[in-house]
């Protein structure tokens, strides 16, 4: 997808703060952060939306999960806490469609969410 911007960052021509990266996914800091740690977990590859999943894309739902994990372990917050988030389509407020999951920590997270 040449007009994605996440596609953009996986490939290098959107610079930003990676902070994980594997095979599979990348991780990088948000540029809008909701909390004082907000990272966002992306596939390599493009996805649009949850619903465009197929069985084959199980795995990288998956090592996106994982990567939160070390995430939270790496930056000291897995015992304490943190929350991931995926939107899917507008009315879940998803605004880039290529999916991705949110890793939020470092302040207390209410329920229900906006």
């Amino acid at each position: 997808m040449t007009d994605c911007i996440f596609c953009k960052i996986v490939a290098g021509e959107i610079p930003a703060r990676i902070v994980f990266e594997d095979d599979a996914v990348l991780a990088f800091e948000d540029l809008n952060p909701q909390a004082p740690t907000h990272v966002l977990v992306i596939p390599k590859k493009h996805i649009a939306t949850l619903n465009d999943l197929s069985p084959e894309d199980a795995p990288v739902i998956g090592a996106m999960t994982r990567a939160a994990a070390a995430i939270a372990r790496e930056r000291g917050f897995a015992e304490d806490g943190y929350r991931t988030v995926m939107n899917c389509n507008q009315g879940g407020g998803q605004t880039v469609y290529h999916i991705h999951m949110h890793v939020l920590a470092g302040r207390a997270l209410s329920w229900p969410p906006g």
